[in-house]
């Protein structure tokens, strides 16, 4: 089949005295934001060319089809369908969620307390069904306080602009009007007659916090906060003790926080405390204290608390440690529980709240676990708590424990139906020394039958942005590759903060390539250490993950046998440069000011993926992108496809699928998830010749 060539219009482009060509810079449309709502504004040149690669994909993979069905079965078939969240006790009611074999999407339910009627309040597969629309994105599903109201929002197209709905839940009418281009989060006010939300700008960014009164025109709706800054987004929540509200403006380096009681008539939002460049802090109240998460004077986060929020009077309540993420607490009556995170394992402490003892929660005696902690119920006058734990191996397991006896009982377990033992894997916690010494962990699963002798094929999994931790948690879908000889290795390389704050820092701005130069440490280090060889390894990231493929690949090509990458944020430099995305101005923090900063353009210029593409072969590669993806826009991806294709010099796949009805997330629904891992696992098989 013939390769699809798109267009060329070069255009030279320059900043800060460099001038360079792009040939393909005409993709990125003026109108471009309004694609992603309305696909038919999409140019004509720019459709026919993403068919035409959907087509050649389609034809390369031909002979992947049974392989594709054979893996959605396998993958499908370890998920217990017929399912059921365990249940939250409310005040009135208890309410839980349920899949089906036969759907795609959740079902609410409730009964009330001490009764064994069941009510269906929401069914997604039904509400899909009603609306007639492919794409169906579930924003939020919050029930008002009263138990009366159902809320939802709603994305038809993956673009993530949400529509909010209220519903009477008795008689299924809508009580108030629809509101278009939100965020999609739905905050009721305690009495039932107001929600909050947040609206859109025109770039797709959240500013602006609006009270609505049920029933009444959206016009009349108060603004109660808006942010100036354009890096800045907003939400809000509720306290713990479901005092006060707190509205939080923040892009990723920097937080600010105000806050007004729940039963101010007309809200008037404090500031607690002014922003600081490079300063995080978040507010929660519980038992007359307000308790401040903030990494100021303490890079790994520490908590404070003071009792007056008028006149600051801050104590430490948890210290700070170094390389030792302090996470946030979980209030109770009677007790106090946190989460830590150090050396890309989790932690769960628990103390009296009158008791200066604190314990650590152990409940597994793997080494390499992911444990977590929720609520039984809204009424925090219990010793008891849902405690949960999974590891690389292990499905997840839940237990009711009880804090004040410290007895524990198993009370969901992930089902795998079609079966899974544990025993028959080996996940080994390693690590290896990067290009200046720092220390990367390492998370490795593989069939115990698979040999350590360089022969296997091996899957490396990284991301490595915005201080996102890569938690080592399980996952059924994985064992498809590991049963069929891959090891599955997740690298947790620096950007993200799986080592605390530094982790994070060393890995973005000026230090991002420490991220690419750790990935391409962990490869080698697998291969000395005959875990894989040379051109045996696949490489798999997704967004900003997908930038760590394009720079590596471009870097270190010989390493790989293939590539994976997903929505890849790969043409880094125009984007960040064109300052009414949706994302660039936010991301300064993370990746640089290229416009208004040399140092910053030269750096950004001196790894970006699209920039820098050699004369070269290159491995396998599989490139995927959804044309309503706003976060990282259809153009980045299609443009380094057709820039790839005029460089590489070797006869490796290169693909490009396009989702013509999806957004950043892909594909909506149960089975729509499945079928793209499928794929993605189909291609890896492919290459590595196992079908």
């Amino acid at each position: 089949m013939k390769i699809p060539q798109l267009k060329k219009k070069p255009e030279l482009k320059s900043c800060h005295n460099v001038t360079w060509e792009d040939n393909y810079s005409w993709v990125h449309q003026e109108n471009i934001l309004e694609v992603l709502k309305d696909s038919s504004k999409l140019l004509p040149d720019v459709r026919k060319y993403l068919e035409e690669e959907n087509s050649y994909t389609e034809h390369n993979l031909k002979d992947t089809k049974k392989c594709q069905k054979e893996l959605f079965n396998e993958i499908k078939g370890r998920i217990k369908l017929d399912d059921e969240s365990l249940p939250f006790k409310d005040k009135q009611y208890e309410y839980w969620t349920k899949t089906t074999a036969e759907g795609n999407y959740s079902i609410k339910l409730r009964k009330k307390i001490n009764s064994n009627e069941i009510e269906e309040i929401w069914n997604g597969d039904k509400e899909k069904e009603k609306l007639k629309t492919e794409y169906f994105g579930i924003g939020d599903l919050e029930v008002s306080n009263n138990d009366q109201y159902l809320g939802y929002s709603l994305d038809l197209k993956g673009s993530e602009y949400f529509t909010i709905y209220i519903r009477d839940i008795t008689s299924g009418e809508l009580v108030t009007e629809k509101i278009e281009e939100t965020s999609g989060s739905i905050t009721f006010s305690l009495d039932d007659k107001y929600f909050f939300y947040s609206k859109l700008d025109e770039f797709h960014r959240p500013r602006k916090i609006f009270r609505h009164k049920l029933g009444t025109n959206i016009k009349d709706d108060e603004l109660i906060f808006e942010e100036k800054s354009e890096a800045f987004t907003v939400g809000i929540n509720l306290s713990s003790d479901e005092k006060y509200f707190f509205i939080t403006t923040s892009d990723h380096n920097t937080s600010e926080q105000y806050f007004f009681p729940v039963n101010e008539q007309k809200p008037n939002p404090k500031l607690i405390k002014k922003r600081k460049k490079g300063i995080i802090y978040s507010l929660n109240s519980w038992d007359n204290y307000f308790y401040c998460h903030t990494n100021e004077n303490a890079e790994d986060f520490k908590i404070e608390r003071c009792k007056d929020l008028l006149n600051q009077n801050w104590e430490i309540y948890i210290a700070p440690k170094n390389e030792v993420l302090i996470g946030g607490l979980t209030f109770l009556n009677n007790w106090v529980i946190r989460a830590e995170k150090s050396n890309a394992l989790g932690k769960l402490f628990v103390k009296n709240i009158n008791s200066e003892i604190e314990e650590e929660l152990n409940f597994s005696d793997e080494k390499v676990i992911v444990p977590g902690v929720s609520l039984i119920q809204r009424d925090r006058n219990t010793d008891l708590v849902y405690l949960s734990y999974s590891s690389p191996k292990t499905p997840g397991k839940t237990y009711l424990y009880n804090l004040k006896t410290k007895e524990k009982k198993l009370v969901k377990e992930q089902e795998i139906p079609s079966g899974h033992n544990p025993d028959n894997y080996v996940v080994e916690r390693l690590e290896c020394s990067s290009h200046d010494g720092r220390l990367v962990p390492i998370t490795l699963t593989r069939h115990k039958k698979t040999n350590v002798d360089g022969s296997a094929n091996l899957l490396l999994y990284g991301y490595g942005s915005y201080g996102s931790s890569m938690s080592p948690d399980f996952s059924s879908t994985k064992f498809s590759l590991i049963d069929r000889d891959i090891i599955w290795v997740t690298a947790h390389i620096r950007g993200g903060m799986e080592k605390g704050m530094k982790w994070w820092k060393e890995g973005k701005l000026l230090n991002k390539k420490n991220t690419f130069e750790d990935y391409i440490a962990v490869a080698k280090f697998l291969i000395n250490k005959k875990y894989t060889s040379k051109s045996k390894i696949i490489g798999m990231g997704g967004s900003a993950g997908g930038l760590l493929m394009g720079a590596v690949v471009n870097k270190e090509p010989e390493l790989f046998l293939g590539m994976i990458m997903a929505v890849p944020f790969v043409d880094s430099l125009t984007t960040n440069l064109d300052h009414s995305l949706p994302l660039t101005i936010g991301e300064f923090d993370e990746f640089g000011n290229a416009q208004d900063n040399k140092e910053h353009f030269d750096y950004i210029f001196s790894y970006a993926p699209y920039q820098n593409i050699r004369k070269m072969d290159y491995p396998h590669i599989l490139i995927t992108t959804s044309l309503s993806d706003n976060r990282v826009l259809f153009d980045e991806p299609t443009k380094f496809t057709a820039k790839l294709r005029d460089y590489k010099t070797d006869n490796n796949l290169l693909l490009l699928k396009t989702e013509m009805n999806a957004g950043h997330g892909g594909k909506s629904g149960r089975d729509g998830a499945i079928e793209e891992i499928a794929f993605d696992y189909a291609f890896a098989l492919k290459i590595s010749k196992k079908i």
